[in-house]
């Protein structure tokens, strides 16, 4: 891992709130993800299950969390699992957790190899009641492919029949959507990596470069300061593009007169940052170019404003959604008649403005968190509105990410980011 250790006090206090949830007598499993080949000897980076970093810090695949409180041996109620490493897997591979380190990242003192799981295991099941499993409920989850979780739960269900089954998601919607300080922090460097790219990339473009190329800018960047890089596929899209909300294609040239709309976030600790900001190719807004512009960023700031505890995730959208509507008859967009015969199922403003504004941030870039009861303190969501015009060949999004705070003033994470027409104009001429 590239990014500087974590203290293992988070994963404590993250897997107490889990299992302060569970019901009596019952075990709950966590696996890794697996690594993915791309054919012959090859595979790609490996990406930990989120799940599983959360209630352990353990960055290394073919692990397994297992979280049994009411174990009789108290020894057995947490439990970490992983590969035993070897002299030809360090040599190879290089080397993998020792126990002592296992426990110095997890603050999981019993550490055994995945060659004694299937023996203890069935040990403790004999003891427990109720399984929790680890099924991918989150909102936006489309997996088609059979995961080494899955696999784990088949078995689980075939060899131990009797037993009851749980579902963790519940559990870890509402845990992981309500960040710790170190969270925070670790969010906090993603975002401020991210403000380094940007800059970076301010003096560089220019007419006649590619989207690629200033992709590769914000790569340089990202490594350079320990993330493993982009949080997410990036969306470098100029021109009309910036109309296509995930474009990630990124091989146009950058054209005089055109906007360039950058959606792309650093990630540090495997946390996410997520960052739109969208600037004249040539150095220089138009009249009209900064009018929309001005007129997104007024969004933003208003909809920031609204992310306070108590507010419910859905009323803040049609809130937003009036707000939008204004700025879009002030642009002449579209007119009073527009609203007053709209179809309330897709008002006027989607015409130009059609997704939501906030999502979740976390360990994922669409983070688990509560949708439906009303924000805490501690969330963190990132603020999203955008206008697209394609008659105008002309895309424009502005995307900060920001912390609720108990006391009613949400804390920006991207404060440090330029934002404002003057300070990106200054910035792209100096």
């Amino acid at each position: 891992m590239k990014y500087a250790p974590i203290k293992n006090q988070l994963f404590k206090k993250n897997r107490a709130k889990f299992v302060a949830q569970m019901k009596p007598k019952s075990i709950a499993v966590f696996n890794s993800n697996d690594t993915f080949t791309t054919g012959a000897d090859s595979a790609l980076p490996f990406e930990q299950s989120r799940d599983l970093f959360y209630l352990s810090g353990a960055d290394q695949e073919e692990s397994i969390l297992v979280l049994f409180p009411d174990a009789i041996d108290p020894n057995h109620r947490e439990i970490l699992f992983l590969t035993e490493t070897s002299k030809l897997i360090e040599i190879w591979y290089g080397a993998k957790y020792s126990k002592e380190e296992a426990t110095e990242v997890s603050g999981i003192k019993t550490i055994y190899w995945l060659s004694e799981f299937e023996k203890t295991f069935y040990d403790l099941m004999t003891e427990a009641e109720s399984v929790y499993f680890n099924t991918n409920e989150h909102y936006r989850q489309s997996v088609k492919i059979e995961t080494r979780e899955d696999r784990f739960i088949k078995k689980c269900k075939n060899d131990y029949p009797a037993h009851k089954w749980e579902k963790s998601g519940q559990i870890m919607q509402a845990i992981r959507g309500v960040k710790e300080p170190e969270e925070i922090e670790q969010m906090q460097t993603a975002c401020e990596i991210t403000n380094k790219g940007f800059r970076r990339i301010l003096p560089f473009v220019k007419p006649g470069i590619m989207e690629y190329e200033i992709e590769a800018e914000y790569m340089h960047e990202f490594l350079r300061a320990r993330s493993k890089g982009f949080a997410y596929t990036p969306i470098i899209a100029s021109g009309y593009s910036a109309c296509v909300l995930h474009y990630i294609e990124n091989n146009k040239m950058c054209k005089d007169g055109d906007m360039l709309l950058m959606d792309v976030g650093a990630e540090y600790a495997n946390y996410s940052s997520d960052m739109t900001r969208t600037i004249p190719v040539n150095g220089r807004f138009t009249e009209r170019q900064k009018a929309v512009y001005n007129a997104v960023l007024r969004v933003k700031n208003e909809a920031t404003k609204m992310l306070v505890p108590g507010n419910l995730w859905g009323e803040y959208h049609k809130e937003i959604g009036k707000i939008m509507t204004s700025e879009l008859i002030d642009l002449g967009l579209i007119s009073k008649a527009d609203v007053e015969n709209e179809d309330p199922n897709w008002p006027a403003y989607k015409k130009y403005f059609m997704h939501g504004t906030s999502h979740h941030l976390g360990l994922d870039t669409h983070d688990y968190g509560a949708l439906k009861t009303p924000m805490k303190a501690n969330m963190v969501f990132t603020v999203e509105p955008g206008i697209y015009i394609p008659e105008e060949n002309m895309g424009i999004r502005i995307e900060d990410d920001v912390v609720i705070q108990k006391n009613g003033n949400p804390f920006n994470l991207m404060r440090n980011i330029p934002i404002e027409v003057e300070e990106i104009e200054d910035l792209m001429n100096s």
